[in-house]
């Protein structure tokens, strides 16, 4: 069983680093216990716990609960009201530009109508071709990904409009060519897209609140040179 880190406990909220794969909560498909965030969080705690915003399933990194409906309420404010700020780091094939900004309007499904959606991408690092054994044209870019609003996939449909499609998406990607990678990679079948750092206001004590998952080993697979300062990479002013 995957072990659950918590990056953050108090009286009132706790955060763990939500592991690859894991569910936040129960959902229609049965899952065993040990793939579901919140059962393994209550029962790590004996108590209940209340989950307050939700990751894709592929992606890992900080995923915030509360430990009572008050909070919840609160916290769930925060983010509706778009007072909480969040910076994902995501691998990438290719050299991506150092900055830009993606505003197309996304819709979940196709009976939705389009809404409007923001993400900033900036360029932290780029590994060039030549550097891995299994493919000498492979090149990759790891980014820095700050979501302005919070829409279906946003961030990996905003880099597949980019041609840029995250390392071991399997949805936008393609099956084949991520099996491909995370063999090449070592990373196997997962996703490249962290939640790297969560950062807003006690919903209580009204003090800033800076939450950050720890390095990745898979992302520094990708990044043999320049990373052992990765720890450090929070969002801009």
């Amino acid at each position: 069983m995957i072990p659950l880190r918590i990056l953050y406990q108090d009286e009132r909220l706790v955060a763990i680093d939500k592991p690859a794969g894991m569910i936040v909560h129960p959902g229609r498909d049965p899952e065993g216990p040990e793939w579901i965030a919140m059962k393994r969080l209550r029962d790590l705690l004996g108590r209940p716990v209340y989950p307050i915003h939700r990751l894709d399933r592929p992606t890992s990194g900080v995923l915030l609960f509360a430990l009572d409906r008050e909070t919840s309420t609160l916290a769930q404010q925060a983010f509706e009201r778009r007072r909480v700020e969040k910076s994902y780091l995501a691998v990438v094939c290719g050299e991506a530009a150092e900055r830009w900004c993606c505003e197309i309007p996304l819709r979940k499904n196709p009976e939705e109508p389009e809404v409007h959606a923001l993400t900033r991408f900036e360029r932290l690092r780029h590994t060039p071709s030549g550097s891995f054994s299994g493919d000498s044209s492979l090149s990759l870019s790891l980014l820095r990904a700050t979501p302005e609003t919070g829409r279906f996939h946003q961030i990996r449909r905003h880099l597949l409009e980019a041609g840029l499609p995250i390392v071991g998406d399997f949805r936008y990607a393609g099956r084949e060519r991520s099996h491909e990678l995370g063999e090449i990679l070592g990373t196997g079948t997962r996703m490249l897209l962290q939640a790297k750092v969560l950062r807003m206001k006690h919903p209580h004590s009204g003090e800033d609140l800076v939450i950050e998952a720890p390095p990745d080993e898979d992302f520094c697979r990708c990044f043999p040179q320049g990373v052992a300062d990765m720890h450090s990479m929070r969002p801009l002013p």
